[in-house]
């Protein structure tokens, strides 16, 4: 063995080590949620006006990730201390509340803020997009416990049945990938879904280390340089010219979630979850209005049994009935706006709304909000 033969050995045994060592101290360390707290969003870049979600990064500017501390980082929220004369609005939902397939402007807080809305005390309305895509209240109650720091004064969660199924609480994937929060939130407020949940994710050594850690990283990184487009365009969802309309001709199926009629049983909803996410936004000061959000009336075939591709009517008008009765007992702020929008006004999905779907949503919503300020 040559001399530089022993030379390129020792660098490589001790890169070898030093890499090792590096993989150890990630792993103990665990640095990832305070690097998720870094954010060049409200800083370099404005804040984004909904939470990073996409599938297509190269038109969005924007991507999915399930780095919580990062998604609230990236969120104009994070970057706007509250004013004296401010009536903070934090509004909590699924994709309908995050705007699919509308720009900003068009979601239902970019309404509302157009509205320019103050309450009967002078003060100013300003509503703040916490909605994210997939229907489930486990989801919304993660995000409500995040945001409840932002001292608002009122959370308007926006729900359906789609997010009610108590045995697919723990299905979304943010909610998985976010076991420890999650598990916390079982705990606390002593809900039904289990804490040793398969679904919920236990990484391993390997993959808290940096090498298991590359993808969280990596999107970390992305999230920030896409900020660059995102304040040069403000664009952060590509929305195609044409699209799959939502179903409106429907199959004779009065199933729902394996269930059939007649009786929708209570303890098959999560209604321990609405719960809980009363209790933190009351601990948080802030009053709660439960909206039931609009879906779509479909008139095509089969109409007569179901409302549309999620719902038989038998089961849909038992909800809404459960979910009123539970909210009154409880002295909980509710608006049924099921049906306030017409069929026409939905694009790909019997929950996402048109411009103008969003528009009569928000003005049903700013005569509430203006009463409770």
């Amino acid at each position: 063995m040559t001399l530089d033969a022993r030379t390129a050995l020792r660098i490589a045994v001790k890169a070898l080590l030093l890499f090792v060592a590096l993989n150890l101290v990630f792993a103990l360390t665990d640095p990832v949620p305070a690097l998720g707290r870094l954010s060049l969003y409200n800083v370099l870049w404005p804040g984004r006006a909904r939470l990073p979600y996409g599938d297509d990064p190269v038109r969005a500017y924007n991507l999915s990730l399930f780095d919580l501390n990062a998604m609230f980082a990236s969120h104009a929220l994070a970057g706007v201390p509250k004013r004296a004369d401010e009536f903070r609005v934090l509004l909590i939902g699924d994709s309908a509340t995050w705007g699919w397939l509308l720009r900003n402007e068009d979601t239902l807080a970019g309404q509302l803020n157009a509205m320019r809305l103050k309450t009967a005390d002078g003060r100013i309305v300003r509503a703040y997009n916490l909605g994210y895509p997939i229907m489930s209240l486990t989801k919304d109650l993660l995000v409500l416990s995040r945001a409840a720091a932002y001292r608002p004064d009122l959370v308007v969660w926006l729900v359906t049945l789609e997010s009610f199924p108590a045995d697919q609480q723990l299905a979304h994937p943010i909610v998985q990938h976010n076991a420890e929060a999650v598990r916390a939130l079982i705990a606390e407020h002593h809900l039904r879904s289990r804490p040793d949940d398969a679904a919920l994710l236990a990484p391993t050594f390997l993959q808290r280390t940096l090498v298991g850690q590359r993808r969280a990283l990596a999107d970390w990184l992305r999230l920030q340089t896409y900020g660059a487009l995102w304040a040069a365009t403000r664009i952060d969802q590509h929305i195609p010219e044409a699209y799959e309309p939502a179903q409106r001709d429907l199959d004779a199926d009065r199933s729902f979630k394996g269930l059939l009629p007649p009786a929708l049983p209570k303890d098959a909803l999560a209604f321990d979850v609405l719960d809980a996410g009363m209790r933190i936004a009351a601990d948080a000061g802030a009053r709660v209005l439960v909206v039931n959000e609009p879906i779509l009336v479909s008139t095509g075939r089969n109409s007569d049994v179901r409302y549309n591709f999620f719902y038989p009517r038998w089961a849909y008008d038992q909800y809404r009935v459960l979910l009123r009765d539970h909210l009154q007992s409880r002295g909980v702020d509710y608006l049924d706006a099921w049906d306030l929008v017409p069929q026409a006004e939905f694009t790909n999905s019997a929950v996402h709304l048109t411009p103008a779907g969003s528009r009569m949503l928000a003005e049903a919503l700013a005569k509430v909000i203006i009463g409770r300020g």
